[in-house]
């Protein structure tokens, strides 16, 4: 299964993420389009970036009735992205509406994915201000198991629910995981996270990178080392 680093390139605006993403002249890193960059940008961001030969996971957690979702994924459908994510919570109809939405009209479409819960959620703050019991895994893998139901490819997950994720889903269920630094790094206001020779041993299929790389000295470096610790190269 590929295996592969997104940076998630959360800047203000264009003339950022185009300054960030020149320093990249060998290679064409996967890169993740946010509601900032979106929302400054729109989708000419989106077409400038993909012009420029990187794939994109477009990610703004749509999460709504199904029939607003299933509309708003057939816009965003015809963008070329790469993949993109609801919010699991939405429930199954609401993600199976998406899906039917975001495939065109030959059959083709982009990954679709679903968030679960959170990396900056912990199972304290879930219980006491989402009314949720269920432990924090156990409700990742009710809302994995409902993507899967759904039709979709995968789940945005904590690298250490990954390897449950696939347990439960199976092997070729996507586990796409942020929170991801590097060691010794700052783990800012993310709850669950580990390293990329971790979250490959784990399982995660996708790793979502960003200060580490994105406010690094030498932005190139840090991708690299990402990637060899990640693909062990």
């Amino acid at each position: 299964m590929e295996k592969d680093v997104i940076i998630a390139c959360d800047f203000a605006g264009r003339e950022e993420v185009m300054n960030f993403l020149r320093k990249f002249t060998d290679e064409k890193p996967f890169v993740k389009i946010g509601m900032e960059l979106f929302y400054a940008g729109g989708p000419d961001i989106v077409r400038e970036i993909k012009a420029m030969g990187h794939k994109i996971f477009l990610d703004l957690k749509l999460h709504d009735i199904p029939n607003t979702v299933k509309k708003a994924m057939s816009v965003l459908s015809a963008l070329d992205i790469d993949m993109c994510n609801v919010h699991a919570a939405g429930t199954v109809a609401m993600m199976s509406a998406a899906l039917e939405g975001l495939t065109r009209p030959d059959g083709s479409r982009p990954k679709l994915i679903a968030v679960t819960q959170l990396t900056s959620t912990d199972e304290e703050r879930m219980r006491r201000e989402l009314l949720i019991n269920e432990s924090l895994e156990e409700t990742v893998l009710k809302y994995a198991e409902n993507a899967k139901t759904a039709g979709l490819d995968g789940v945005v997950c904590s690298p250490l629910e990954a390897a449950s994720v696939k347990n439960r889903c199976g092997k070729n269920f996507l586990a796409v995981t942020p929170g991801v630094r590097f060691a010794g790094g700052d783990v800012n206001d993310q709850k669950r996270v580990t390293t990329p020779a971790m979250a490959r041993e784990i399982g995660s299929d996708y790793i979502v990178v960003g200060r580490p790389i994105t406010q690094a000295e030498n932005p190139l470096a840090a991708y690299r080392r990402c990637l060899n610790e990640f693909l062990e190269k």
